[in-house]
């Protein structure tokens, strides 16, 4: 039997009203998602950062700090020791942390983890015989922990191409009040 007003059949009008609420349900998630993923993607980028920065204050704790000060020695031309350079490394990954967390000076936040990235990135042409079992397609632990971070660097780029509209959207909110 069909209906009187549109003379569909049962089945076409509870699969259009169930097509219809999954739609509603749909856009009420996309909604939620546009207001908070940004925010969860800033504090989970930042929890990283502390988190991996705050290890590199207790020697022996972080399993990039050998990999990391070497690094840092050849890049430095030796000018800065392995004793400082994890201290160095330590505060600026926590400073990178802390700014993601708090939200305050995203631009030099991400400018500073972008900058940290580009380190993390050389030890693919400084040591690539500790960064791949197999050059170029088999890292090793080191390298797996390197090639992570592109997914930390889209995540900054993200984050970046939102902080003018969320500073806007800011002030916006601080003179409607």
């Amino acid at each position: 039997m069909s209906c009187s007003v549109c003379r569909a059949e049962p089945e076409r009008v509870l699969g259009a009203k169930l097509a219809k609420d999954l739609d509603r349900v749909d856009a009420r998630i996309v909604a939620w998602l546009e207001r908070h993923s940004a925010q969860m993607l800033r504090a989970s980028l930042g929890v990283v950062f502390l988190w991996f920065g705050a290890l590199k204050f207790f020697p022996g704790l972080s399993p990039a700090q050998e990999l990391a000060t070497r690094t840092i020695d050849v890049l430095s031309f030796g000018l800065v020791p392995p004793s400082v350079s994890i201290y160095v490394l330590a505060a600026w990954e926590s400073v990178i942390g802390l700014g993601l967390l708090s939200g305050v000076f995203q631009r030099l936040t991400l400018l500073l983890l972008l900058a940290q990235m580009l380190g993390t990135v050389t030890p693919v042409v400084l040591f690539p015989a500790e960064v791949f079992s197999r050059a170029p397609y088999a890292p090793t632990l080191e390298g797996q922990y390197i090639i992570k971070n592109l997914v930390l660097v889209s995540a900054a780029l993200v984050l970046g191409a939102r902080v003018r509209s969320e500073a806007r959207c800011a002030c916006l909110a601080s003179h409607a009040s």
